[in-house]
């Protein structure tokens, strides 16, 4: 989860790391109290969405007072940022910067290991300086079990080539980032810019924080009190609301299966199968895990049904610890009680059973006769039916 800059300095003021006081506003009247009471300026007026770029696309403006700041927070409200609207500010003290660092703690997936990125030279030309001289970003690996102490933090910031007079004081900051990181189990802690004041101090005068989901039942509190759910699509937050692995596609095939790399493979022969019938494509992926029950099946064909896109419904399921049987039983439950909810269920099923007791599973669908439940017995041909079907519907 990513969260807002606001959201990651307020993370970052819990763990001690200097930063500025800061207002959040959600509209243009609540502007000039939120700047009076950080003194009435200087403030910056920050747009807050989740892209980065926000300061050369104008979502970042310096205001000297009061007045200034309600001016310049008009035309940054309901501005688009790379397809985000803002609809949020962040009213924060202005700092005097004498220089612009750059600083992060990241997950590195591909040695598995933790990575930090230390340079000298911050602030918005970042992605140009690792292009063009990556040497100038130091990049320091961390050891998992060791962590960062006040030695290895140091360490970083010599890296990076942080100015003598506040490699210390930086390195103390370093730390700081460190236990946000490892505290609130991020993949991602980033500060552009940590900034030299011209009294010495160093403060961190932005924040990014990417948190890890599958983290989020040791921090409930902040992983509820930060999602934002404003901009998600209303049936992945519903699907998430019912525990279910879903994630909206802009396709006509609803899919559900049973493992995420079956649900991949499927969302490929469908797309594949979906050229023949006017290029249709997959409308989700759906993985409803080993543990297919009648209510699981239930919720996952209520979400998918309830997207006015989808056309026809693609079920394939291969089983393993959870038998075929036990799906069909499963989906013949799953109608009736989407029919008992006074759901009316119109969108045609192609269901593909094999593997541990599929003989029986479909036997049990069979018996079924629903009207609209249709069984093939190979995938390829399961996928070719329901894009034939969501061509049809067209």
């Amino acid at each position: 989860m990513d969260l807002f800059e606001w959201q990651a300095k307020e993370l970052f003021a819990k763990y001690g790391v200097p930063t500025t006081r800061q207002v959040v506003v959600t509209s243009i009247d609540e502007v000039a109290a939120a700047a009076d009471s950080l003194g009435g300026g200087p403030v910056m007026v920050k747009a807050q969405v989740k892209a980065g770029g926000r300061g050369k696309a104008g979502g970042v403006k310096f205001a000297p007072t009061t007045a200034d700041a309600v001016e310049k927070a008009g035309p940054i409200m309901g501005m688009d940022i790379k397809g985000h609207t803002v609809r949020t500010l962040l009213i924060s003290e202005a700092a005097d910067i004498g220089e612009e660092y750059y600083f992060s703690f990241l997950l590195d997936r591909a040695n598995r290991n933790y990575l930090a990125m230390c340079s000298s030279e911050g602030g918005m030309e970042i992605e140009e300086l690792a292009v063009e001289r990556p040497e100038a970003l130091a990049r320091v690996t961390v050891d998992p079990v060791a962590g960062v102490d006040a030695a290895k933090a140091l360490e970083i910031a010599t890296a990076g080539n942080i100015p003598e007079p506040v490699r210390e004081k930086a390195a103390a900051v370093i730390e700081q980032l460190w236990q946000v990181f490892v505290g609130e189990e991020a993949t991602l802690v980033e500060v552009n810019p940590l900034v030299r004041t011209p009294d010495d101090d160093v403060l961190a005068l932005d924040g990014k924080v990417t948190l890890d989901d599958n983290a989020d039942f040791r921090h409930e509190s902040v992983h509820n009190g930060y999602r934002d759910i404003s901009a998600t699509d209303p049936l992945e937050v519903r699907a998430k609301e019912l525990h279910l692995n879903y994630v909206k596609l802009d396709g006509e095939v609803g899919i559900i299966g049973n493992g995420a790399g079956l649900v991949m493979s499927t969302l490929d022969v469908v797309a594949y199968a979906g050229e023949e019938f006017g290029a249709v494509k997959p409308a989700n992926f759906l993985d409803i895990g080993g543990g297919a029950s009648a209510e699981v099946m239930a919720n996952g064909l209520d979400v998918i049904l309830s997207d006015p896109s989808v056309r026809s419904v693609f079920v394939n399921v291969f089983g393993g610890i959870t038998s075929c049987d036990a799906v069909a039983n499963g989906i013949v439950s799953a109608l009736s009680l989407l029919t008992s909810r006074g759901e009316e269920v119109t969108k045609p099923l192609v269901v593909r059973l094999d593997g541990n007791n599929a003989e029986e599973g479909r036997r049990i669908l069979t018996e079924a006769n629903h009207p609209l439940v249709e069984q093939l017995d190979t995938m390829d041909g399961a996928a070719r039916r329901a894009a034939e079907l969501a061509g049809k519907a067209a």
